[in-house]
């Protein structure tokens, strides 16, 4: 895991804990490289049996199986203009978190989980 300083784990207004910078972060840095742990397709049923199940991101070739995101890979809020997105980097088994935008000091760092900025779609949640 490769992560910025400042970032930490803060209550969110309506979303539970969220991650947050206690240092500007200018648009186009990494915030976080997390290694992930792969979850085969033939298990992922498993994990819509368990809490696991709001916390993992859709993983492979095909997009089959899971991954659960270490670090603090799995904690990112989902936001539809969110200020960061995640890069899934397949060969090396991580997934890269980078500003989209300049994040100010303070702020709730999101993602939006469906992989596009500005994606409307309702969540399964």
């Amino acid at each position: 895991m490769n992560q910025r300083p400042g970032l930490y784990i803060s209550d969110s207004d309506d979303k539970g804990r969220g991650v947050f910078t206690s240092e500007h972060i200018p648009a186009g840095e990494i915030i976080e490289i997390c290694h992930v742990i792969v979850v085969p397709r033939a298990e992922v049923p498993v994990i819509h049996k368990t809490v696991l199940h709001d916390y993992y991101f859709l993983w492979g070739e095909d997009m089959e199986d899971a991954a659960i995101a270490l670090g603090f890979g799995s904690l990112y809020n989902h936001a539809v203009h969110s200020n960061a997105d995640f890069i899934l980097d397949i060969e090396n088994g991580t997934i890269d978190i980078v500003a989209i935008e300049d994040i100010a000091a303070g702020s709730e760092i999101t993602i939006n989980y469906h992989g596009e900025r500005g994606d409307e779609t309702p969540l399964w949640f």
